[in-house]
């Protein structure tokens, strides 16, 4: 398939994590779905990076390979080694470099790479994964995994334009950071449309399965999010909704994890995704099994010129 690098998704290192880290525990289980759906229907409280999402029309033109691309880019970013994540990081800050305009409503010109929208969307890809691991996946972490996983995100901020040193560090930083952002966050005509598309892509554009899987999950998506967020984004649903789907979307999540189901699945549905989660489960021991700083590996593997491995992120 186009795009797919040509070497395993590891070969020179573990990358920034390692075989032990909350992160590759968190981002490959199957719940990430949930999260991942989660955090783009976030993305756009955020009125700047509403307005590039709308601009770039990438979700309404293609929306299975977009967020197919973008979901990819993550997992690579959490399990892939030090070379093939930093090229992937720097084939994406090439590509929302040319996502700038004006926003609508503020009219002031927005920038995909700002580092404030970069920040929202670091807090809340990371966050949402979590929620939805622990809401229904395993449980939530071990006090000293929940360290290590916001230490790790903390890290993987280093790929993008937000500084690390604004990166939440643990629970409780994690909420400040919501109160904090709070009053700078609205929707719109263009977020709601975001929104509901995402929970709900229509087929004509989006597929069959695609579809089917965005509509399944909504509800365990919206399960997880509180009521201000449900009331402002238009698609609250009622408490015995959210009692029913919690017990159903366990079962369906421990059914996606048995390798016979769940990756043919996702296969379909994800296939750049299904990719790299398969390179990420079947790769051995790499050349140096050891992890690197995002600033050795830079130094080591960074060049604006080099072609990501994920070329169509």
């Amino acid at each position: 398939m186009t795009g797919y690098p040509t070497q395993p998704l590891r070969v020179t290192d573990y990358g920034f994590f390692g075989p032990d880290s909350p992160s590759w525990k968190v981002w490959s289980s199957p719940t990430s779905l949930i999260g991942f759906q989660r955090s783009v229907v976030l993305e756009h409280f955020d009125p700047f990076l509403a307005a590039a999402v709308a601009d770039m029309d990438g979700i309404y033109a293609n929306p299975q390979s977009r967020l197919d691309n973008t979901l990819s880019y993550f997992l690579t970013i959490a399990t892939a080694d030090s070379r093939t994540a930093i090229q992937a990081s720097e084939f994406l800050m090439t590509v929302h470099a040319k996502a700038t305009g004006i926003e609508p409503i503020s009219g002031k010109r927005y920038s995909a790479n700002n580092p404030d929208s970069q920040l929202w969307i670091h807090v809340t890809g990371w966050h949402s994964v979590l929620k939805c691991y622990e809401m229904y996946g395993p449980g939530p972490l071990s006090a000293a995994e929940e360290e290590q996983y916001w230490a790790e995100c903390v890290i993987a901020a280093e790929l993008q334009t937000c500084k690390p040193s604004d990166v939440p560090r643990s629970r409780a930083e994690v909420r400040a950071y919501f109160d904090a952002v709070r009053p700078t966050l609205c929707t719109s005509e263009r977020a709601l449309r975001a929104m509901h598309y995402l929970l709900r892509t229509p087929r004509t554009n989006g597929g069959i399965a695609f579809s089917t899987l965005s509509r399944v999950i909504a509800p365990a998506t919206i399960a997880t999010l509180p009521k201000w967020m449900r009331t402002s984004g238009q698609f609250d649903q009622s408490a015995f909704v959210d009692r029913a789907i919690v017990g159903a979307t366990k079962i369906e999540m421990r059914a996606l994890g048995i390798k016979k189901l769940g990756p043919p699945l996702l296969e379909v549905i994800a296939p750049k995704t299904a990719w790299v989660l398969r390179q990420h489960q079947e790769s051995g021991v790499p050349v140096h099994p050891a992890t690197l700083t995002p600033t050795a590996a830079r130094a080591l593997y960074g060049s604006m010129q080099r072609k990501a491995p994920l070329s169509a992120v």
